[in-house]
């Protein structure tokens, strides 16, 4: 008699898939949606931050690309993951923001110290070995987070999606609505903006 209490248990513990959820928020299900909020809201703050590097405009941000994900959860076909789609909801969101308020958003000092370990460009205007790394350290940081900010949202979006968030051409063409060469592109011409800005340090 025991087996069956284990197999309901077991099935009971097994996770709920994203397609279910979907479908039950499509629904009406409200807990449903609520569990596709809890598994992405940390990773959709994240972005939104990257982008604006201001908690209260990050956080509202979020909460509206999941509002509208709501509103929209019946025009949702399924051909992409729900991840990608809400993704790409608070990414656009978060450009039109940035276009809309003309303003300068700052990057998080860490996000950008961390990306110089995966950048090419950065890694080559400051290498480890460098006798003045430990003490220019501070000023490069500083350097970066000021060149950042000249990026245009567009060209800053591409850059935070693949140097931070480490995502492949084909994921940020998928979730801006590009093609990969239009990434490339982007994500070159920005990189050559850093480099250029940042001369001082080749």
């Amino acid at each position: 008699m025991s087996k069956p209490c284990e197999n309901i248990a077991t099935q009971t513990e097994t996770p709920v898939g994203d397609s279910e959820l979907v479908q039950k928020s499509r629904e009406g299900d409200l807990a449903a949606f609520d569990e596709l909020i809890t598994r992405y809201r940390d990773r959709i703050y994240r972005i939104t931050y990257q982008m604006t590097s201001n908690h209260d405009d990050a956080n509202d941000l979020a909460q509206e690309a999941f509002i509208r994900a709501f509103r929209s959860i019946g025009k949702f076909r399924g051909q992409s993951s729900f991840y990608t789609w809400i993704y790409r909801i608070a990414v656009n969101l978060t450009l039109n923001f940035l276009k809309k308020s003309g303003k300068r958003r700052n990057f998080s000092l860490d996000d950008t110290d961390s990306s110089i370990h995966r950048d090419p460009v950065l890694i080559d205007l400051f290498h480890e070995d460098t006798p003045e790394r430990g003490a220019g350290i501070s000023e490069l940081r500083q350097k970066i987070h000021q060149a950042l900010q000249e990026l245009t949202p567009n060209h800053r979006a591409v850059v935070v999606m693949h140097d931070i968030e480490n995502m492949t051409h084909g994921e940020i063409a998928n979730i801006l609505g590009i093609n990969e060469g239009t990434v490339r592109s982007r994500l070159f011409y920005a990189r050559r903006q850093l480099q250029a800005l940042l001369s001082e340090y080749q």
